[in-house]
């Protein structure tokens, strides 16, 4: 026997002073009520309503069980409403987890904005450069690059993360400006470790042709801002996001190479442990990231 069940009727029962008035807010039989309270006297083995031709009235032990009953129940339907609460809007303390550079450049901006526009919202930012379980690390919401593997997962498409090759101006004077892929060999190469095959670069020529060029160099790293810092120093070629190197381009501090080619680019999006009762606050977030990795994002 569902025991809360049990209790709703009971409650309803003495308040409406009807077993078929009860049963019909729960839309089932009135046998059915009055099996459920019959067996709740037999548990008790106690009476609990005295029943006549004019209805029903609690006995003194029924009064006692009654003010309970009522006080449970109120106190089930508040909890319900508490989750449901939880469900519809964005509140409470949002977990996201993210990579090191996008987060710092990109996701701490986004979340500050959101935090502004949802003040019931507390927000937990986590940086990491691996792969993180969503609900070993209780995450709520991950930004993550790439193709995503797996499919149990929530996820939402956001947008695509391109990549550019890029040298300071000091560098291509001294070492001269590649022009085809394959001259690449030739140079000094600043490698993101993070990335897998980090030492071979893949692009397509300006023709289509997809060509693939084996590159070495005097420094390696798995944090791109230092990646960065290096070309600006003049101290190689570096490959890595845009989004990273956008500022330095603009201010001139970093030059475009083999800008007539095609550099891979990866898949945005946004995870979350289940596709099933997604909380509002996560809901919410997603819906506030769409729209935001459009055509040339890292500039806005």
């Amino acid at each position: 026997m569902d025991r809360l069940l049990a209790m709703e009727m009971f409650v309803r029962v003495v308040e409406t002073g009807s077993f078929s008035k009860a049963a019909g807010e729960f839309n089932t039989t009135q046998p059915t009520v009055t099996k459920q309270v019959a067996a709740t006297e037999a548990r008790l083995k106690a009476r609990l309503l005295n029943r006549n031709t004019r209805g029903v009235s609690l006995t003194e032990a029924g009064a006692l069980y009654y003010e309970k009953c009522k006080s449970i129940v109120r106190e089930a339907e508040e909890a319900d409403s508490i989750v449901k609460l939880q469900q519809s809007q964005a509140q409470g303390l949002l977990r996201i987890g993210t990579s090191t550079a996008f987060g710092r450049r990109i996701v701490v901006p986004l979340a500050l904005e959101f935090m502004a526009r949802h003040p019931q919202v507390q927000v937990d930012l986590s940086f990491e450069d691996r792969y993180v379980d969503l609900v070993a690390q209780g995450i709520d919401v991950a930004i993550r690059m790439g193709k995503l593997a797996d499919s149990s997962l929530g996820a939402r498409y956001l947008g695509m993360n391109p990549w550019v090759m890029v040298a300071a101006p000091d560098y291509l004077r001294e070492h001269g400006t590649p022009k085809k892929a394959q001259d690449l060999s030739a140079h000094v190469a600043l490698i993101y470790s993070s990335v897998v095959g980090d030492d071979v670069w893949h692009m397509h020529t300006p023709r289509g042709e997809p060509a693939s060029v084996p590159v070495s160099g005097r420094l390696r790293s798995n944090n791109v801002s230092a990646v960065l810092a290096a070309a600006r120093a003049g101290l190689g070629i570096a490959l890595m996001p845009r989004y990273v190197a956008s500022d330095s381009l603009a201010s001139g501090q970093v030059v475009e190479v083999l800008a007539d080619h095609a550099l891979a680019e990866q898949e945005i999006h946004a995870v979350f442990p289940s596709p099933k009762l997604v909380p509002g606050k996560v809901s919410s977030f997603v819906a506030f990231l769409q729209g935001r990795f459009g055509e040339q994002w890292w500039k806005k």
